[in-house]
């Protein structure tokens, strides 16, 4: 389906005056009605909202792809907005966005979204085309611009076919892209490492992974006469078919941003050779990536982590609120249930809390051994949340003393290695097995057999967590000061990477055992560098570009949202000078909160919790303190710009 086809004039506002991403969204919904596609505006325009809920459609570079599939669609149709100055769309590059399609598509089974979003997607890679758009003079020249650069595309698509279906030598590089939503970075990637590949002169075929399914996929005469196989996926796909052969596997952003570099590092000979460790499906279990233990492990913790925090999130915040209702003078020792609304809050929140553990433990499991996992990591990170020991079952008692976020995540790592130990024993089963394994085989051995490990070690990390909870309530004020300054460094190390979650996910296991004084300096730190950043453009605005300038203020709100990605783009243009001046800032709030007092037990929200934080005025404080002394920092080690 072509993308001029599906564009109509009265769909292209080339000055769109809109502030916010709901303004930009209810303006792009408004076009795409004039185009008579819609039959009910509110319905589709709910189903928008919903996709921008499972994640940004900002896809960087100033672009933007909203989409909606539903009944409401009476033909498929896209809609077209140019944004002078641009508008924050809460892009994956924290960058503003002033150019934005919007698809409609009806809700039928040809995917007509997927095909539109691809193309697109691919389209949208050249940066002649996108500067020609965002300049267009009119609605017709912006119609002709796309008609013009889509033929283009036709016969680049059919000659890269013919390319294909004629090259018997086989291809030099190859390789798979693939992203959790399978859309916009999956073929965005892909293109990258086309174009990069055949500009240094290589034969090159990329498979891509999305959400319309496997496409221009690679054979087994391609995998064999391949020099190095590139896998930039962030979500699994099938690794067996590459073993023995060369891989580097990377994350899909790398793949658009450092194509060039990983097709040198494979045709100069530095990519590891594969080993595949697991069953025949994909890379969930494999531990011969070239990945390393380290990458590996984190990779594990990562998926339960991420899995956990709605929880802790949702669970944490009601909680909060129910304090925050409850009238403490009634009774102090019932304190958050004393009044019915606190009560619901907190029943609702307890709820919600109690499945931190469990749901860590069950997707660590998951990201180890594929869904055979997820219930045997269930059922040991609930074992260990409980507590149970031989003595308190044999005697019918409660769970004696929880071994809490470390026995969850132990449980996790050892319920998804148990599963793979059962996979290969269960290898040596005849075929006619095969069916029984994984609804009866690894259920009813791995439940059990984790039962067992975890009742057996509860006693052994319940002591040592309580050790360690003991120890950090023992604290002195001077040594609490250092955790907050240390925990706030952390957070503006990486801002996202590993030191960052390993700070954030100290926090949130504190929260479970009564630390929201280290939750709340975690969240100070976190909330420091976009606010230094954006303050020092504000302040000293002869340190920024006017470019960099506009993508500064957006951290107000990213980081008032406590949103700490929005500095990186800041820290990867200007690492030495942008990094230490966010984490002595970041260090600094740590320390103030905890030299404060201050308390929180939401682990997440920014400024939206600081009603439910202990001792609030000064929390504030804390922040501002922080972000300035940041901003002044930085003030000093960037130079002055020219503006071109």
């Amino acid at each position: 389906m072509k993308i001029s086809d599906l564009l109509k004039k009265s769909g292209i506002e080339l000055n769109g005056q809109v502030s916010t991403k709901a303004e930009t969204i209810d303006k792009m919904v408004d076009l795409m009605v004039s185009t008579g596609n819609i039959s009910n505006k509110e319905k589709y325009k709910a189903c928008v909202l919903a996709r921008e809920e499972e994640g940004t459609t900002g896809i960087g570079e100033g672009i933007a792809i909203p989409h909606g599939k539903t009944d409401a669609v009476k033909a498929p149709g896209l809609a077209a907005m140019v944004v002078p100055g641009g508008v924050d769309y809460e892009s994956l590059d924290g960058a503003p966005t002033d150019l934005i399609f919007l698809i409609a598509a009806p809700n039928t089974e040809d995917n007509v979204h997927l095909e539109v979003l691809s193309r697109l997607s691919t389209m949208l890679m050249d940066e002649t085309f996108t500067t020609a758009l965002r300049n267009a003079g009119s609605v017709d020249e912006f119609l002709q611009i796309v008609n013009e650069a889509e033929k283009a595309q036709f016969a680049a698509e059919d000659a890269k076919a013919a390319e294909l279906a004629s090259n018997k030598g086989g291809f030099q590089v190859i390789g798979v892209t693939a992203c959790p939503t399978g859309i916009a970075h999956t073929y965005m990637a892909a293109e990258s490492l086309e174009n990069k590949a055949k500009e240094m002169g290589y034969t090159v075929k990329i498979e891509t992974d999305g959400s319309g399914g496997v496409k221009n996929e690679l054979t087994k005469e391609d995998i064999s006469n391949a020099d190095v196989i590139i896998v930039a996926a962030d979500k699994n796909i099938e690794m067996a078919r590459f073993d023995g052969k060369p891989v580097i596997q990377t994350k899909v952003a790398d793949g658009i941003h450092k194509a060039e570099e990983l097709i040198t590092k494979g045709m100069n000979g530095e990519a590891p050779i594969y080993h595949h460790t697991g069953g025949s499906g994909s890379d969930s279990s494999d531990s011969g990536s070239g990945e390393g233990v380290g990458r590996s492990v984190y990779k594990h913790l990562m998926n339960g982590v991420s899995h956990m925090l709605p929880f802790v999130i949702g669970g944490g915040i009601l909680i909060a609120i129910a304090f925050l209702l409850d009238d403490y003078a009634i009774d102090p020792s019932n304190f958050g249930m004393n009044t019915p609304i606190a009560a619901f809050f907190k029943t609702v929140g307890g709820e919600a809390f109690g499945f931190m553990l469990p749901v860590l433990s069950g997707f660590i499991a998951m990201s180890i051994a594929d869904r055979p996992g997820l219930a045997v990591g269930f059922v040991g990170g609930a074992i260990a949340n409980a507590g149970y020991t031989f003595a308190s079952v044999m005697n019918g008692n409660e769970g004696a003393i929880s071994s809490g976020f470390l026995g969850a995540l132990l449980a996790g790592f050892v319920a998804g290695y148990l599963i793979l130990l059962l996979r290969k024993i269960c290898d040596k089963l005849p075929k006619s097995l095969e069916g029984i394994k994984p609804i009866l085989i690894y259920p009813v051995v791995g439940i059990l057999a984790i039962g067992f490990i975890m009742i057996l070690v509860n006693p052994f990390v319940g002591a040592l967590n309580n050790a360690l909870n003991n120890g950090l309530n023992s604290m002195g004020g001077s040594s609490k000061i250092l955790l907050g300054a240390v925990l706030g460094g952390m957070m503006s190390i990486d801002m996202g990477g590993p030191f960052n979650k390993a700070a954030y996910v100290f926090g949130t296991a504190s929260l479970a055992s009564g630390g929201f004084d280290i939750m709340a300096a975690v969240m100070a730190g976190g909330m420091v560098p976009p606010l230094a950043i954006a303050i020092c453009a504000t302040i000293f605005k002869n340190r920024f570009n006017k470019k960099d300038r506009q993508s500064a203020y957006v951290n107000y709100i990213m980081g008032l949202s406590f949103i700490s990605e929005g500095a990186i783009p800041f820290a990867a243009q200007d690492p030495l000078r942008v990094i230490p001046s966010c984490i002595v800032g970041s260090a600094i709030a740590g320390a103030l909160s905890m030299a404060f007092d201050c308390g929180l037990r939401a682990p997440h929200g920014g400024v939206f919790v600081i009603p439910l934080v202990t001792n609030p005025l000064m929390y504030v404080v804390a922040i501002v303190v922080g972000s300035v002394v940041g901003a002044l920092i930085l003030s000093v080690l960037k130079k002055p710009v020219k503006e071109a």
